[in-house]
């Protein structure tokens, strides 16, 4: 499964790569990371036409998520990429506005990563 992270804050990488340490060494999972919905989305390019899963934050300088979902939904059809943002506690507009444009599943800050692995179906 290949799962695009999007985040302005550079140390999402390596939590990510440390909590699912064992996932990706066993190939179960590969993890690529843009730092900016306009960087996202470049990713995206080079990779016309496969499938992966997008965990964009909602807030970020530049392009926010809510806009990278608008996009992503609009122009990735075939497959369309699964979008779960994340947003913080309390963010109910932002929530509404996401569930409106698309978003496919919400997680909230602080991450619950064994909550996501569920959701991943990579419990083991």
């Amino acid at each position: 499964m290949k799962i695009l992270v999007v985040d302005d804050e550079q140390d999402v990488k390596v939590l990510f790569e440390q909590r699912f340490r064992k996932e990706i060494k066993s190939s179960m999972v590969e993890f690529h990371f843009a730092f900016s919905g306009e960087e996202a989305l470049q990713q995206l390019n080079r990779w016309e036409h496969e499938a992966i899963l997008i965990l964009s934050d909602i807030n970020m300088p530049g392009m926010s998520g809510l806009q990278l979902l608008e996009n992503v939904k609009k122009k990735y059809l075939k497959p369309p990429p699964v979008v779960m943002m994340i947003t913080a506690y309390g963010d109910e507009e932002n929530y509404r506005i996401a569930r409106e444009l698309g978003a496919d599943d919400f997680l909230t800050k602080p991450v619950d990563f064994s909550s996501l692995k569920e959701k991943l179906n990579l419990n083991s």
